[in-house]
């Protein structure tokens, strides 16, 4: 948690923010979880993704509405090509604070408060930037607001309709080299939306064709700001978060006597939580007991972070342990946090380790007999190089050319559309395991 120098300040803030409207609603909050819950029940697939962490200075409709429409494009490769419905989920509307493995940043001789997101204080490497700022808490708000209204707006008033399939593809995305395929599904569904048209089933008479649903998530991390946003449901009594439909726990601050577990069970929004390689599954175990008590599919979503070398070491042992107890959850998999590295002074993460992860995520899944239900992806709609590889196969010395994340490297609007894509043939049944059989096998010298 960030230590504010004003404490009579930040408490203002929160008073005011707790008269201001919530951001989102407790019967969204319920549909997501029922969506969930099918999910849960291995009849849909979670799609999860967005900033690293939001920033004041990237705010703009064109960032928003082309990071909407990659995301409708994954989700249409993903529910065409799988067959599966897609549960989007965008972490977006309130991913603004960061945790920090240690509360200082040293550059030189300056020792400085770290950067712990635009909610706390600016990325800018100065005593100013850095001091932890109440009233950034505001203007997070006001930007979570407006960007929901406009994915709402995006979502609900017809630019989501199946018609438009084809004009969803970026410039950048439209020469790229998998722009074939998802032109070749693009075509498919529409001969489907013309054989529907002749039959009387249009987006007009039909509104599954013409407006989808789109969620919002963040880490739980800044509890002063979630417990301002908390509200009584007037329809049910209980209390819901009103900042997010989702939250989730980060593999920071999951400790189960602590406070963002303590905070997290009295809510009645769907959670998340990250389990990475310290995880042991006794721990995990409980946390589902204490965030699930009620064992209820969709409440709760376990999101894997371990890396592509230490996934086969770690997941077999989790699913078993939730298995045996019996818990419900949906199994979720976060390739990117464990896979970054760095190379010439950038934090990055290759596609191939990446893709890595997610194919021993489905085969360790499908060995277990247990469903693989989703992917939680750091991405961008906007064309940046953070992320190295993919189908350009974006070089180290590429790096620099517009890496612009305020935290960790997101996969660009090329790669996240590939690793759909790619999800597609994993997600058929023996397509991991093999998949993994053929890593694995020598390869022959030419």
């Amino acid at each position: 948690m960030p230590r504010y120098p004003d404490l009579h300040a930040l408490g203002q803030v929160e008073r005011d923010i707790a008269t201001w409207p919530p951001l989102v609603f407790a019967g969204e909050a319920r549909a997501l979880k029922r969506a969930l819950g099918e999910v849960c029940n291995g009849q849909g697939f979670l799609l999860q993704g967005g900033d690293c962490a939001e920033s004041f200075a990237e705010h703009s409709g064109n960032n928003i509405r082309d990071y909407f429409r990659v995301i409708l494009q994954m989700a249409v490769v993903l529910t065409f090509g799988a067959s599966a419905s897609v549960v989007k989920v965008g972490r977006i509307a309130g991913q603004f604070a960061k945790p920090r493995s240690s509360d200082t940043e040293t550059r030189g001789d300056v020792t400085l408060p770290a950067y712990r997101g635009d909610i706390v204080n600016g990325i800018d490497f100065s005593a100013a930037a850095r001091r932890p700022d109440p009233e950034r808490i505001k203007m997070a708000y006001r930007q979570s607001a407006a960007t929901l209204n406009l994915l709402r707006a995006y979502a609900q008033g017809g630019y989501a309709n199946l018609e438009n399939v084809h004009k969803w593809m970026l410039e950048f995305v439209a020469d790229s080299p998998q722009a074939a395929q998802y032109q070749e599904v693009a075509d498919r569904i529409t001969e489907a939306i013309i054989f529907m048209r002749a039959i009387g089933i249009t987006a007009r008479t039909h509104n599954q064709l013409r407006q989808t649903r789109f969620y919002t998530s963040h880490e739980s991390l800044l509890l002063g700001y979630e417990e301002a946003l908390t509200r009584v449901d007037p329809e049910t009594g209980d209390w819901y978060a009103t900042s997010g439909h989702m939250l989730w726990i980060g593999d920071r601050t999951r400790d189960p006597d602590h406070a963002h577990v303590e905070y997290c069970r009295g809510i009645g929004n769907p959670l998340g939580l990250k389990c990475g390689p310290g995880m042991d599954p006794g721990t995990l175990v409980r946390l589902t007991g204490i965030l699930n008590p009620d064992n209820e599919p969709g409440r709760l979503t376990l999101v894997t972070r371990f890396g592509h070398e230490r996934i086969g070491e770690h997941l077999p042992g989790l699913i078993r342990a939730v298995r045996a107890a019996g818990r419900h959850v949906v199994w979720s998999c976060d390739p990117m946090h464990g896979n970054t590295l760095n190379d010439r002074g950038y934090k990055t993460r290759p596609f191939e380790h990446i893709l890595k992860e997610v194919e021993q995520f489905f085969a360790i899944h499908e060995a277990e007999g247990t469903y693989p239900g989703g992917i939680h992806i750091e991405m961008t709609g906007q064309n940046v190089t953070e992320c190295t590889g993919g189908a350009r196969a974006l070089s180290s010395d590429g790096l620099s050319d517009r890496y612009h994340t305020h935290c960790d490297p997101r996969l660009n609007a090329e790669q996240a559309v590939e690793l759909a894509f790619l999800m597609v043939r994993l997600m058929k049944p023996g397509a991991a395991r093999n998949a993994r059989m053929d890593q694995d096998r020598p390869q022959a010298f030419s």
